[in-house]
């Protein structure tokens, strides 16, 4: 075990932990839900950009996109780079009105939005089960993908490094809640950035030239430089599709969206739009590109998840290496981070306080009892995720993606249309939802031939449709006062 790699590593784990415990002193001030849920609604430009490419960015794109990219080439970087407006969708479609619908009806979490336009228990049930299910696989993966790195790093076994990166993640994130976890994210985008170039020139010294690289990759295999990968795997339909799943779905996923309910004024959300897209697309491309000429230097390798910190370990000094190691770990937990406090949120405040325990919520010793209770609930949570990543998949990328799509196919046209349709109706939401998520899961499972077009696609089509037909067959009658800019 080397002591260079280690104390980084270390001392960036003591950092966030820092960061939690400064950020608690803010929970005693106002109501407890209210900061320790969306930080007080509180996020300025910068933080906001941080805080949503950090989000945006998991172990996916560290650990299973150039995983992916290792196995696919530079058609995967091609890819990849089809994600680079997500961060300025989800602050442009969903920004302005989501954070005006919060603040008018005192949304903390994104089923309080929904609850507010459809009116219908129903609607918020099925969301809080659906986004349950989806960040239990997220998370999941990103459980796996820190575990993995530090094995790789450490010479740890995988169970060790497992209990290590559940025990810190889950600690922070409950001693802090939602501050904590933007302000860590802050601190851990500037590492990626920062890790992302480092291990970029690194990979391209070691191996000559970029020009070098690419020869190499050509004598492995001439399909490695092509756009469409081994086997013509990257067809046009999936790259297309693909964005849908990856870009534009991206609207949907409740991680993202509860940020737009959480920044300061209109300015904020400005400056957010544009730092995120750039931070978006220098991580993007990148840790892609890495990860595809990263084989010409390591051409085999037990895991292609393995990849990353095996090139950090591999072309830069062991010092250094330990510094940016930081990266990928910092991109797991910006992510695991967010969905954890917002599946807390989901158990707390949707099921437990909404429909199991409603007095708490007015009890003159609630701001006494919640603390404890998101604690137990954040505690419990994490167990449960800790102990279905004992078990990993062989890549972490396709359950990612799997549960991405999930919420996407719940949660997109509920949200869209509810704010940009009039006529959107809680039986049309439901019915969105049901068809949407049903439907991915039998095309997912199925896998029926489509000629490349991932089941994302014909899923949104279809809850779509489902929501149309829902809400002409049963109109509801809701004010939407009209919002100005």
């Amino acid at each position: 075990m080397n002591s260079q790699l280690i104390i980084p590593i270390v001392l960036y784990l003591a950092a966030v932990f820092a960061m939690a415990l400064y950020t608690r002193r803010f929970q005693g001030k106002g109501n407890f839900l209210t900061e320790y849920l969306v930080g007080g609604r509180s996020m300025g430009g910068f933080v906001l950009a941080m805080t949503l490419a950090a989000t945006y960015a998991s172990a996916s794109t560290f650990i299973g996109g150039p995983g992916a990219a290792y196995k696919m080439g530079l058609g995967w970087v091609l890819l990849a780079m089809i994600q680079l407006p997500a961060a300025w969708l989800t602050l442009g479609v969903l920004g302005k009105k989501f954070a005006i619908e919060a603040r008018r009806h005192n949304a903390l979490t994104l089923n309080d939005i929904l609850y507010a336009r459809y009116k219908n228990r129903g609607v918020v049930i099925f969301a809080s089960l659906s986004l349950l299910l989806a960040f239990f696989g997220t998370m999941v993966v990103q459980f796996v993908g820190g575990a993995r790195l530090l094995q790789t790093v450490t010479g740890l076994s995988y169970m060790h490094g497992l209990m290590i990166f559940a025990i810190t993640v889950g600690l922070y994130t409950t001693i802090g809640g939602f501050r904590a976890v933007v302000m860590t994210d802050t601190l851990q985008g500037l590492i990626m950035i920062i890790g992302t170039i480092a291990l970029l020139v690194g990979i391209v010294h070691a191996g000559g030239s970029v020009g070098a690289l690419v020869t190499k990759l050509h004598d492995i295999d001439p399909a490695l430089i092509t756009p469409y990968g081994p086997n013509h795997f990257l067809s046009q339909p999936f790259m297309l599709s693909f964005w849908i799943l990856v870009c534009f779905g991206v609207i949907g996923l409740p991680h993202a969206a509860v940020r737009c309910m959480s920044y300061k004024d209109s300015n904020s959300l400005h400056k957010g739009m544009v730092l995120s897209t750039i931070m978006v697309a220098l991580l993007m491309f990148g840790m892609h590109l890495a990860g595809a000429l990263g084989r010409a230097i390591v051409p085999d390798i037990a895991s292609p998840d393995q990849i990353m910190p095996t090139l950090m370990v591999t072309v830069l000094p062991p010092v250094v290496a330990g510094i940016f190691l930081a990266g990928p770990m910092a991109a797991i937990m910006s992510t695991i981070d967010s969905q954890l406090i917002q599946a807390s949120a989901t158990l707390l405040k949707d099921l437990y306080i909404n429909y199991i325990n409603p007095s708490i919520a007015t009890n003159e010793h609630a701001e006494k009892r919640l603390p404890k209770l998101s604690l137990w609930v954040t505690g419990i949570f994490s167990g449960l995720v800790f102990i279905a990543a004992m078990n990993p998949p062989d890549m972490i990328i396709w359950l990612n993606l799997l549960a991405f799509g999930s919420l996407q196919a719940v949660f997109l046209w509920p949200l869209v249309l509810g704010l940009y349709w009039k006529k959107a109706s809680a039986t049309g939401a439901f019915a969105s939802m049901v068809v949407g998520l049903s439907s991915y899961i039998i095309l997912s499972f199925s896998k029926p031939d489509m000629n490349g077009v991932h089941a994302i696609v014909p899923t949104l089509i279809l809850g779509l449709l489902a929501f149309i037909i829902g809400s002409y067959a049963k109109p509801t009658k809701v004010e939407t006062p009209q919002l100005s800019d």
